[in-house]
């Protein structure tokens, strides 16, 4: 699958993947600070905005349209900088084909199983599919449809990124697809044997629990030139939290 992809300036290549419910749109602002060292293509996965459905949605799948929009954009070799669900695709690409990942940057997610955050996003899922989609529905109205299943303010602005408001409003996100595949999105396999020994960061927020000291051995067995940073005043969206920090830490580990 080709996915949809946002390309800004030249240089070494670095291809950037949004988490669960997320965007490329959402890195413009790293786009915009990397762009004066980088060629960056931040890419839709699957199921997401403006990239093709599909019937499935595994992490393997996800990691060969990202090597195959890469392949199609002339961009390979290339450093992946994934975030959540962007960081598993991420991982399992380099594990795929580690020649073609040179570098790799993983944000705030472990090669685990998250079973525990299942009931949570099933949650945002099901307010989502619930949501009245009339004509002339307006963003305010569909934030405070959310807000008894999302109270979090900021989790509903994230969410509602995906909405097309208005006369024909929709969602610009298969929601059914994503639910049918939760348990892959939130599960782990790593391909049979694999290991990636090119350099790379874990990167995680300060704020958040996502990757745990005792991730690091399943890290380590799958990474062996694996690195730990915390990004302060950050939870989960590292970039979103600390677009500042984030933009330095990737900048700083793509030219080290």
């Amino acid at each position: 699958m080709i996915l949809h992809a946002v390309e800004r300036c030249a240089g070494p290549p670095v291809a950037l993947l949004h988490g669960l419910f997320g965007q490329a749109v959402n890195f413009a602002t790293v786009q915009r600070r990397l762009g004066e060292r980088f060629r960056t293509l931040a890419l839709d996965l699957r199921h997401h905005r403006m990239s093709p459905h599909a019937p499935t949605m595994t992490l393997a799948e996800m990691a060969e349209d990202v090597r195959a929009t890469l392949r199609a954009h002339d961009a390979l070799p290339c450093a992946l900088v994934g975030h959540s669900l962007g960081g598993k695709v991420a991982m399992t690409a380099a594990l795929q084909a580690p020649d073609a990942v040179p570098r790799l940057l993983v944000g705030d997610i472990a090669p685990v199983v998250y079973g525990g955050h299942g009931a949570q996003y099933e949650r945002y899922l099901a307010a989502m599919a619930a949501l009245p989609l009339t004509p002339g529905l307006t963003r305010a109205a569909a934030e405070a449809a959310l807000a008894a299943a999302v109270p979090d303010a900021a989790v509903r602005a994230f969410l509602l990124q995906s909405l097309q408001p208005g006369a024909a409003p929709r969602w610009r996100i298969n929601l059914a697809g994503i639910g049918a595949s939760l348990p892959e999105i939130l599960g782990w396999a790593a391909p049979a044997g694999a290991t990636y020994a090119g350099p790379t960061l874990f990167l995680a927020g300060a704020r958040s629990d996502y990757v745990r000291p005792e991730h690091r051995p399943a890290i380590r067995a799958l990474f062996p030139r694996a690195r730990f940073a915390s990004l302060k005043s950050a939870g989960h969206w590292l970039h979103a939290d600390n677009a500042d920090g984030f933009v330095a830490a990737v900048e700083g580990f793509l030219q080290a």
